[in-house]
């Protein structure tokens, strides 16, 4: 098993491409053409199938690969208590795609869902194993509930303030956290696409630059506030997305602006996109490190948008170019997003998919060995 602590060199940030089986059941189950118990069967057979798969590859940490959800962040996002779904009037506007057009509103008070769909998912995962590998739970930031500069946020028809609203939101997600650790997790991961957005707002709108350095410190607050005092053996990570939809993408800029916010969140692991020129260098690295000699940094370097498989020596000289930075040990490789953030997909195979973690693993090895 690689790792540093209790973290791996060969990781994975979490969804995979969904078999067409699943997404047929998924389009009959939408039709009206089967139950929900006849696509929850589907969906466990192959979260099953998935998970040997993940195991054969070397993952030591494997995820239900998101086949029980349409979306990474809004399945998860309308189970809390005070939030539903709704469908806006315009797509999200992705590099050269459109999406569908769902997206979440406040409908109350936002607060833990002790009955939310992905705790009885967890416990499925946990319970098709196989011996040597632990369960990872991936879910969607808090940022990602619309913020008081959102279409839909509500926000002020049920709280007097605004910082009553970031109060309620942390501690919904604290007693998530919570309940998934009490059912076994151990290793829990929050993707945030808000920091992207956030690099992007803070590098082409200096006009607006105050605003966009309160809702820096906002997230940072509500993310500190969940993790604090949550059982010492729990590891929490997250992965700074910049949009990752049919192969394409959302936002663009190195994480400059944003290094000194994330090397104020008291995570254990940041995943990191960085497998093409639009993140940037790794000059920020130091600052989102800020010297935690436990917090471990998962570069990005491969890419889940598109089969080709990275050279090893150009892998090798990009790793060269972070240890400047950041101890070796500090590091970890992975792609820089999953395979398939809405149950579209990326654009190629699933027998691509797994030829790119083998990859992974493979380099992995021989520069941790």
């Amino acid at each position: 098993m690689i790792m540093t602590h209790t973290h791996y060199h060969f990781d994975h940030v979490g969804s995979f491409l969904r078999p067409q089986a699943l997404k047929e059941a998924r389009a009959a189950y939408n039709a009206g053409e089967i139950s929900l118990e006849k696509l929850k069967e589907v969906q466990q057979a192959e979260i099953k199938n998935l998970v040997k798969n993940e195991a054969a590859t070397g993952l030591a940490a494997v995820t239900d690969g998101e086949f029980n959800r349409s979306w990474w962040h809004l399945d998860f996002l309308w189970g809390l208590n005070g939030v539903e779904a709704y469908e806006q009037e315009d797509s999200y506007k992705f590099h050269g795609a459109k999406t569908r057009t769902t997206n979440i509103q406040l409908t109350g008070k936002v607060a833990f869902n002790p009955e939310h769909p992905f705790f009885a998912d967890f416990e499925f995962l946990k319970s098709v194993l196989p011996d040597g590998v632990e369960p990872k739970v991936t879910i969607p930031s808090p940022s990602l509930i619309p913020n008081r500069d959102g279409r839909s946020d509500r926000w002020p028809e049920f709280y007097g303030t605004w910082e009553e609203f970031l109060d309620d939101l942390a501690q919904a997600y604290h007693e998530t956290l919570l309940h998934f650790y009490e059912l076994g997790a151990r290793y829990i991961q929050l993707d945030d696409t808000t920091w992207a957005y956030l690099i992007a707002r803070l590098l082409d709108d200096p006009a607006n630059h105050e605003k966009y350095v309160k809702m820096s410190e906002d997230i940072v607050y509500v993310i500190n506030k969940l993790l604090k005092d949550l059982p010492e053996d729990l590891r929490v990570s997250t992965h700074i997305c910049r949009g990752n939809f049919k192969s394409t993408y959302l936002f663009e800029g190195s994480y400059e602006p944003v290094a000194k916010y994330l090397g104020q969140l008291n995570y254990d692991t940041f995943f990191l996109e960085y497998d093409d020129a639009r993140s940037g260098s790794f000059a920020p690295l130091p600052e989102i490190w800020n010297q935690r000699k436990n917090v471990l940094l998962v570069l990005g370097v491969f890419t889940s948008k598109h089969p080709e498989l990275e050279a090893i020596s150009d892998i090798q000289e990009r790793l060269d170019e972070a240890t400047k930075y950041v101890p070796l040990e500090n590091l970890a490789l992975s792609t820089q997003c999953g395979f398939a953030s809405t149950e579209e997909g990326n654009d190629l195979t699933e027998e691509e998919q797994w030829a790119k973690l083998s990859h992974i693993k493979a380099i992995a090895d021989k520069i941790w060995d």
